[in-house]
């Protein structure tokens, strides 16, 4: 529960400086568990298996590389005490985030009665299972070295989104005026598996399309629409890497956008909120149009955990 001392607490303000600690030093924190250890990556998940979305898989990732949790797993206190298990003393949790939406009742002018709907934000602490004594041997899963999905796969998942796609020389990008992803050939880049990440980054920029997520960045960014949808597709990126088994890798250096990134953060502390929102929208979109291939242990685990 959200006591009044901690309801003063600025979050939105708190997650942004530490991203904007992050890009200052060249790191890009939603790639982070990619350029890390390899071995047992997962989406963070809660107490009851379901994947944590949006923001919350950026930050616990970014905790579980600093820190060195293993176990994909995040509790409360409350949670943990539920299991018969308690957080060991000392131990620091992480802060987890969640809109909700309400609404007041009010009269105008006219005597009549009127609802005003408003969205905000809450928060509460999660533990990693790591920190906590006495769970059931299931919170602490055997690490294993991720299966990358092979390419055959990825170009049937691709198939199934229905979204046209085009040769084009030397760049990778989504083309809105003929609704369509324009790819280098597989030759052009190091790895297969760099080709078939590039193609998820283009395909969460392609759902912004009206006929599919219908999302308008210049509508809440203005001049900082472009830094804030290549936001989205990069957060997007990584979200669906985890899904499918693979790293948000590109063609194309991405370091040049971290001014931009960093400018679009100072102005509103709420635009990564808002990126990671809509970039787990868009994911939410292109796996339900098509749902990845359970082609390992570990990618039939989180279809399971999704249905």
């Amino acid at each position: 529960m959200t006591t009044p001392s901690s309801a003063r607490r600025d979050i939105a303000a708190e997650i942004t400086a530490k991203i904007l600690t992050q890009l200052e030093a060249g790191v890009l924190p939603w790639r982070k568990p990619w350029d890390g250890a390899r071995v047992g990556l997962n989406l963070p998940l809660r107490s009851t298996g379901a994947p944590y979305r949006g923001v919350n898989t950026i930050m616990l990732w970014c905790a579980a590389i600093d820190r060195g949790y293993a176990s994909p797993y995040w509790l409360t206190l409350k949670q943990a005490n539920a299991l018969g298990a308690f957080v060991r003393k000392g131990e620091r949790g992480e802060i987890v985030v969640y809109y909700g939406q309400s609404a007041k009742t009010r009269f105008d002018e006219h005597g009549a009665e009127v609802e005003d709907r408003f969205r905000f934000l809450k928060h509460y602490v999660a533990f990693n299972a790591d920190q906590i004594e006495g769970l059931p041997e299931s919170f602490h899963p055997v690490p294993t070295a991720p299966t990358l999905i092979p390419m055959a796969d990825h170009e049937a998942w691709f198939a199934k989104l229905e979204i046209q796609r085009i040769r084009t020389g030397d760049m990778a990008c989504y083309i809105p005026s003929k609704d369509a992803i324009g790819m280098p050939p597989i030759g052009a880049f190091d790895t297969v598996e760099d080709y078939a990440a590039t193609l998820n980054h283009e395909c969460v920029h392609a759902t912004m399309a009206p006929h599919r997520v219908g999302r308008d960045m210049a509508k809440k960014f203005d001049k900082h629409a472009h830094a804030a949808e290549e936001l989205v597709a990069e957060i997007g990126a990584s979200i669906l890497g985890a899904h499918l088994n693979l790293p948000p890798s590109h063609i194309e250096d991405h370091a040049a956008y971290i001014g931009h990134w960093m400018k679009l953060l100072a102005d509103d502390k709420r635009a990564f909120l808002a990126a990671a929102a809509q970039a787990q929208t868009a994911v939410d979109w292109l796996l339900a149009k098509s749902p990845p291939p359970a082609h390992s242990p570990e990618m039939k685990a989180s279809i399971d955990v999704a249905a």
